[in-house]
């Protein structure tokens, strides 16, 4: 395996790009990460003592974070104490310092007068800053809160009987935060626009990215927000079922489980032959007038296509039935929990993934930049120690 403490390629796209990073929890940290994995020098500011996702679960054994390590790799660290006149000033200089690479604040710390665009731009004109706030009205909110407001609990669970599938009936949270992910990546590739448009114009930027708007802006894009514009309903809850074609999850006869998509006919009749249903789903198919070669029949038939389905895998063990598909077109996969995927030894036999050796936390494989660039993933160093860089990279500062 590479030393992550080496660039995976010679040079990286970001060299020479300086970004300082005032921000907590996962967006505004995981596009500096993104953007450190690119090559850009990242500074991540702190208040004395860190922020308030500095002892974020999970936790290493001594108390380290490994939430807050993770998503600060390959960064410098600096605490200042942003009450006072002078923190806030050293914060500025570091925001506003000469030289072509730097004059980039990222951050979701954002309705402060004195670290606001237009006190940056007044020392220096071509200063961009990108702010990710909660919501575009300026109040806070969390991944989970903007995501229970935009509707996708609502359609995550199993069908609400009573309500007939509408509305809001049996709502399920999903652990993922995705608008946090989605805002943190768009973060990221604005910085990058912007910085090409410096290049060109001379001209700084003011971006504003809100975590509400992320969410809109996506799931207006995939449809979501234009169903019930058109007809006025929300797509319903539909547990473990695909929306719009036939995929679900089925059982096997030792308790195993896996998750079974047929996006086209190809895939639908392999289902069909490998379950030796196919005369069955052919009867079907005939007594109910549908035609199983579209997805939306496939999809309405849903449930009696899944019954005829899951006697096969109930009478099969994991193992057989593994064997069975990986013969086949079908697209599956077994249900895993994260521990399986790290005893299976996935992380091991992917590139993507090199030995860090992380203060607090030990050795243990961390994750480049999913893209390869000339065939090499792209990483970085550990986690600074919490104020590492104060001194070196502030005037009369002190580590913390």
């Amino acid at each position: 395996m590479s030393d992550p403490t080496t660039p995976a390629a010679a040079g990286r796209p970001l060299d020479g790009i300086r970004v300082v990073e005032l921000s907590s929890f996962v967006a505004s940290p995981l596009s500096g990460l993104t953007l450190a994995q690119l090559g850009a020098e990242v500074i991540r500011v702190d208040p004395t003592g860190g922020a308030a996702d500095v002892n974020r679960w999970p936790l290493a054994p001594d108390g380290t974070s490994i939430y807050w390590t993770g998503l600060n790799r390959g960064k410098a660290s600096v605490t200042l104490d942003l009450r006072s006149d002078e923190g806030r000033q050293a914060l500025r200089d570091l925001v506003t310092a000469p030289g072509a690479g730097g004059g980039i604040l990222v951050t979701n710390s954002a309705g402060r007068d004195w670290m606001s665009h237009d006190a940056l731009a007044a020392i220096r004109p071509d200063v961009i800053t990108l702010e990710l706030p909660g919501r575009r009205d300026g109040r806070p909110a969390v991944d989970y809160t903007v995501n229970a407001a935009l509707g996708f609990p609502a359609v995550t669970g199993q069908v609400d009987e009573q309500g007939g599938g509408h509305g809001v009936g049996q709502v399920v949270n999903h652990v993922l935060p995705a608008w946090d992910v989605a805002a943190g990546l768009h973060a990221a590739l604005a910085v990058v626009a912007a910085v090409r448009e410096r290049e060109r114009t001379g001209r700084g930027r003011h971006i504003v990215l809100p975590l509400d708007d992320v969410a809109l802006a996506t799931a207006g894009t995939l449809g979501y927000l234009t169903e019930p514009q058109l007809d006025g309903t929300s797509r319903p809850a539909v547990g473990n079922h695909v929306y719009g074609t036939f995929g679900t999850d089925f059982t096997t006869s030792d308790g195993g489980r896996f998750m079974i998509v047929a996006l086209t006919t190809r895939h639908f009749h392999d289902l069909a032959r490998l379950t030796g249903t196919r005369e069955a789903v052919d009867a079907l198919e005939t007594a109910a007038g549908a035609d199983f070669s579209t997805e939306s029949d496939r999809y309405s038939y849903r449930e009696v296509l899944a019954a005829l389905f899951a006697r096969w895998f109930s009478a099969h063990t994991t193992e057989e039935v593994a064997r069975a598909l990986s013969e086949s077109v079908v697209l599956h996969e077994r249900y895993r929990t994260f521990a399986e995927v790290v005893s299976d030894g996935d992380l091991v036999a992917n590139p993507l993934f090199a030995r860090l050796d992380q203060p607090g936390i030990g050795p243990y494989l961390a994750a480049a930049h999913p893209a390869t660039f000339d065939g090499a993933h792209l990483t970085t160093g550990p986690a600074p120690r919490l104020g590492a860089d104060t001194g070196r990279l502030t005037t009369g500062g002190s580590p913390a």
